[in-house]
């Protein structure tokens, strides 16, 4: 982590900059940015220090106290991290995905999908299942056709040019232009 540059050097360049240095000349002159003599001259005006601020420390979680006794209640039904987002910026909490996607993981709060669509207990799509349940039984085997495609994965077996191996070619090679990786000048 970084260390706060040392008192002495901070004091230093405030003292030249009141003794009528310029600020490039000081920074210039003790090996630091601009930026930096800028800053701690501004400090010393706002706090009459040039003393370095605090640096990292713990930062409270955004979802907490009512918010969080909310959000746990609401988990127990079903719920999308954007449609939780959405709902705590209606009750005047503004967080991101992120922040919500946190907060489920850390308090161990999930809402898994069950393998069964919640679709299927429609009317329409009940029926349909229904009629192919039933169909499905008259269909003759023998008139199937089971295709393989398990092999087809067709970008790994692609060389350079986009030539297929043992296929064909997907298309024609570039004639001597732009680089062999992209065939773009």
């Amino acid at each position: 982590m970084v260390r706060p540059l040392s008192m002495d050097l901070r004091e230093r360049a405030v003292a030249r900059i009141a003794a009528g240095e310029s600020v490039r000349k000081v920074a210039l002159a003790l090996s630091v940015a601009p930026s930096s003599v800028v800053k701690w001259t501004q400090r010393l005006r706002a706090t009459g220090s040039v003393a370095p601020g605090k640096i990292g420390g713990h930062v409270p979680p955004k979802i907490a106290g009512t918010h969080r006794a909310w959000l746990v209640a609401r988990t127990a039904a079903a719920f999308t991290l954007r449609g939780l987002v959405a709902e705590l910026a209606g009750r005047g909490l503004r967080v991101d995905y992120r922040t919500v996607w946190t907060f489920i993981r850390r308090e161990g709060l999930s809402f898994k999908k069950t393998v069964l669509a919640s679709e299927q207990n429609h009317p329409g799509v009940a029926r349909k299942r229904g009629r192919w349940k039933t169909l499905q039984g008259r269909i003759d085997p023998r008139r199937l056709v089971f295709i393989d495609e398990t092999w087809a994965i067709l970008r790994q077996a692609q060389d350079e040019y986009g030539a297929v191996a043992r296929v064909g070619s997907a298309r024609s090679a570039p004639a001597g232009t732009g680089s062999p990786d992209t065939g773009r000048p």
